[in-house]
């Protein structure tokens, strides 16, 4: 694709995770619609596309991403990406990409520095081996009393409690992410207001799914401090 003059060449990478996925384009076009609209409001020549299909037993191997990187050190240009968690939910991963040289950016939160990158993946990955943890622990514990499992009879008093109870720890692990973008941002001199307005610009949504005010940022500033 010609460029015209000091036009910045970009690389486009989408991942799906399955290959119903990557054959349908379910959530590929979202991704795609994504980031040819940053491409364009921000001067950036899209000179390559490339995506990832990912299965559940190949999701460390990315040969799409090592193409996609490769690509844009020798066009010189920024690696584009939908959306930030679609990096990857591993720190040593993350780490990596951004050691291999390569800018890059994630066109739902393009301001993001390696900072705040770091810390949304360190809490994305906890929270995938604490979910993962008390799932199989709950379902150890369910078989050992010789509970037929998915069986919603099945289901004691205290199953429901514990089912609660991981529903509150689920609504509070949400916020932690909004919650280190915060600080980050706290930390880089933002107001409560300006604060609020980029969780709100960048698709971060309170507990109840609302929209985001100072008072409730100040309330997760404190309460995560």
């Amino acid at each position: 694709m010609p460029m015209t003059p000091n036009t910045l060449p970009a690389v486009a990478y989408y991942r799906v995770s399955t290959a119903k996925q990557g054959q349908s384009g379910l959530g590929l076009e979202a991704q795609r619609a994504a980031v040819l609209a940053y491409a364009k409001a921000q001067g950036l020549e899209v000179v390559d596309e490339l995506t990832e299909v990912e299965t559940g037993t190949r999701k460390r191997a990315r040969p799409q991403l090592a193409a996609a990187l490769e690509r844009t050190r020798r066009v010189g240009g920024v690696l584009l990406i939908a959306k930030l968690d679609r990096l990857a939910r591993n720190v040593a991963f993350v780490a990596s990409l951004m050691e291999s040289g390569v800018r890059f950016v994630a066109v739902d939160m393009p301001e993001a520095d390696n900072l705040t990158i770091h810390v949304m993946a360190a809490v994305a990955e906890r929270e995938a081996a604490l979910i993962s943890a008390r799932t199989k622990a709950a379902l150890a514990a369910r078989k050992a009393r010789g509970l037929t499992l998915g069986k919603p009879e099945n289901l004691t008093a205290e199953a429901r409690q514990a089912g609660a109870t991981a529903t509150k720890t689920a609504a509070t692990a949400a916020m932690r992410c909004p919650a280190a973008y915060a600080h980050n941002l706290r930390g880089q001199g933002h107001s409560l207001r300006e604060i609020a307005a980029q969780l709100q610009e960048h698709g971060f949504r309170t507990r109840q799914g609302g929209d985001w005010s100072a008072v409730q940022v100040k309330r997760i500033l404190d309460r995560t401090s």
